[in-house]
């Protein structure tokens, strides 16, 4: 299925078709503000499970985030944070960064490898922020790749769709996405850590 939304004037019964995928365990792709994002419910298991498989990777290795709607669901999945890596975060968010941080127990346990740790998501697009919303659990989400050797994320969701039409349940359409992905930070040493730079600028 193709959807298509506008993030200035999105149609929230579009938005709740697709939030009915997510939820009876469909995999998705959808817009954020960087590159298009592949995911689904992080607490659907088997969901997570088709995704891993769609990435080829086993799940404990894939690099995947967790897609917030806000900075309450720090406290969810995540162990306490020192007080000034939480004002570097709540000054970044929503935007275009990913956060690693400490799991806490709440995580589901098939995202724990040895590291214990997620990636922490809210991007700045009103599409995605509606989906988590509505949806009331955070996105599983790991970035679409492009094939060719050159370039690495594909834009044109047409294109997006050709190609995983009969991989996944839906893929939203919210408009040529971006190329360049999210500034990676590290939060889980003594000091934030730029480990990618992405689209987002920061100044430790």
């Amino acid at each position: 299925m193709l959807i298509k939304l506008y993030e200035k004037n999105t149609d929230m019964r579009d938005v709740l078709k697709a939030v009915k995928i997510l939820k009876e365990g469909g995999v998705v792709i959808f817009p954020t503000d960087t590159v298009y994002g592949l995911g689904c419910d992080i607490a659907n298991a088997r969901a997570v499970e088709r995704v891993a498989r769609i990435m080829n990777v086993q799940i404990e290795r894939c690099k995947f985030s967790f897609i917030c709607s806000g900075l309450s669901h720090l406290s969810d999945y995540c162990k306490p944070i020192p007080n000034p890596v939480f004002k570097l975060i709540k000054s970044c968010l929503p935007g275009p960064y990913t956060f690693i941080l400490q799991a806490n127990s709440q995580v589901p346990h098939y995202f724990k490898g040895k590291k214990k740790t997620i990636g922490f998501r809210v991007p700045d697009n009103r599409i995605t922020l509606e989906l988590v919303k509505e949806l009331g659990n955070p996105l599983l989400s790991t970035s679409v790749h492009d094939e060719d050797e050159i370039v690495d994320y594909t834009t044109d969701p047409e294109l997006i769709y050709e190609r995983y039409r009969n991989v996944v349940d839906a893929v939203i359409d919210g408009g040529f996405g971006g190329n360049v992905p999210s500034t990676v930070v590290d939060c889980t040493g003594s000091e934030p850590l730029v480990v990618r730079y992405g689209k987002g600028e920061i100044d430790l």
